[in-house]
């Protein structure tokens, strides 16, 4: 790359935070009715433009299939009807939801008359860095604006064709409401370089970044970001079948846990199972598991019930697959499995199936992720799936956001003092 083109990338980027600074001054004080009437005309646009965004998509399928894509990412990247009609509905919730912005969340009066208020605000322009799910594209743009900030996207190539689609329809949303255009930026170069000015803050446009990606960009996000960021490195997510499980149970959600869609961050990468149900539990589950496809990685437990299973290493205990393979171990009791929890977790979901309260609190109380599922898949790791409408991705530090990354997540807050003339003696 020239010195010339590097400068243009950079001018580029220097523009859009500015005007995207300008657009989150006004969003900032923009009506809850605006706000909702935007997020209804985009999802009325994205009904209105299905066809030309199946068509883009396929562009993109097509070019990822050309360069050797995996199952799962391809699936990643896919959109088709019913999945339209899921962002539509994100939109939709997402309008339905309370307006954060101006939110009281505590309030009370000092002795001396004062009253302290605590009032939820916008954090500003947020940056989000995404791979290939076109989806994200809405979720950020929908989540952002009805938080009352800017954002500026910049997707990657895999998915170009896919997000500046939908992108258009959220821009035609903002239009129809008479808020700015610029409240919702897509990068429209694929030069890494922009990347890198994001990073940089944009000249102190950019309040916070969200990478939503592989481990390589979210490594790269956290060494070289000069702003907040909220991310997770990967989802090595456990599922933990204790001795009181039901077998039915564990096959079902074992299985959805790990099968459902295999590239998504909350996909059980690691399976346990206690002891004292091995002869009961293990052999269905794995069979189910199988059944669907799936490869098997197993301790010497698993490799001498299951004939078909390869040997795990212990680097297997450290990987996020993203692909129809599981590593399965049994260990001795639920401490055993919160030991190896803790030892290899990335701190973004694990599920206990047990019907033993004992167990379930202390799982609960001892595990420090993000997400902890009693009885139910970890494929609810979702912010759709708690009620948010969308995510911008999953937290798992423990600065500001954790969990799904939903509207309260993108707010900050001030103090609104009120008094009567006090003075401080």
């Amino acid at each position: 790359m020239t010195v010339h083109e590097k400068e243009d990338v950079a001018a580029l980027m220097g523009d859009m935070g500015v005007r995207a600074r300008k657009a989150a001054a006004v969003l900032a004080t923009a009506s809850a009715e605006r706000k909702y009437a935007a997020l209804v005309g985009a999802a009325q646009a994205l009904n209105s433009h299905r066809a030309e965004i199946l068509a883009e998509n396929q562009r993109d399928m097509q070019a990822g299939r050309e360069r050797g894509m995996t199952k799962a990412f391809l699936d990643r990247l896919l959109l088709t009807d019913a999945r339209i009609d899921g962002i539509i509905d994100g939109l939709r919730t997402i309008a339905e939801l309370p307006d954060p912005v101006g939110t009281v969340i505590a309030q009370w009066d000092r002795p001396n008359g004062l009253h302290i208020q605590r009032v939820r605000t916008p954090l500003g322009v947020i940056g989000v860095i995404f791979e290939s799910r076109p989806n994200v594209t809405a979720d950020a743009g929908a989540l952002t604006l009805k938080s009352g900030n800017a954002v500026i996207l910049r997707g990657g190539s895999d998915s170009v064709h896919s997000a500046r689609a939908i992108h258009a329809c959220l821009v035609e949303g903002l239009v129809s409401a008479g808020l700015p255009a610029d409240a919702i930026q897509y990068v429209p170069t694929t030069n890494r370089d922009a990347v890198g000015e994001m990073l940089k803050g944009l000249n102190g446009n950019i309040d916070v970044i969200v990478p939503r990606g592989g481990k390589t960009l979210v490594a790269r996000v956290q060494d070289e970001a000069r702003v907040p960021v909220f991310a997770h490195l990967e989802g090595l997510v456990h599922t933990f079948i204790d001795k009181s499980a039901g077998l039915d149970m564990a096959v079902d959600v074992v299985v959805n846990a790990k099968m459902r869609r295999t590239g998504i961050c909350g996909a059980t990468e690691t399976l346990l199972v206690h002891k004292d149900v091995v002869d009961t539990h293990l052999q269905p589950v794995i069979a189910a598991l199988i059944a669907k496809g799936c490869e098997i990685r197993g301790d010497e437990t698993v490799m001498r019930l299951i004939p078909s299973a390869i040997a795990a290493t212990e680097q297997d205990w450290r990987t996020e697959y993203e692909d129809a393979i599981i590593s399965v171990k049994v260990v001795e009791s639920v401490d055993a499995a919160i030991a190896h929890i803790n030892t290899y977790s990335s701190h973004h979901t694990e599920a206990i199936l047990s019907e033993d309260p004992a167990s379930v609190e202390k799982f609960f109380n001892t595990i420090d992720s993000a997400i902890l599922i009693h009885n139910a898949s970890t494929q609810f790791a979702d912010g759709g799936e708690f009620g948010f409408g969308g995510e911008i991705g999953i937290a798992t530090g423990k600065m500001h956001a954790r969990g799904p990354v939903g509207v309260e997540q993108l707010t900050s807050f001030k103090y609104l003092v009120q008094g009567t003339g006090q003075t401080r003696p």
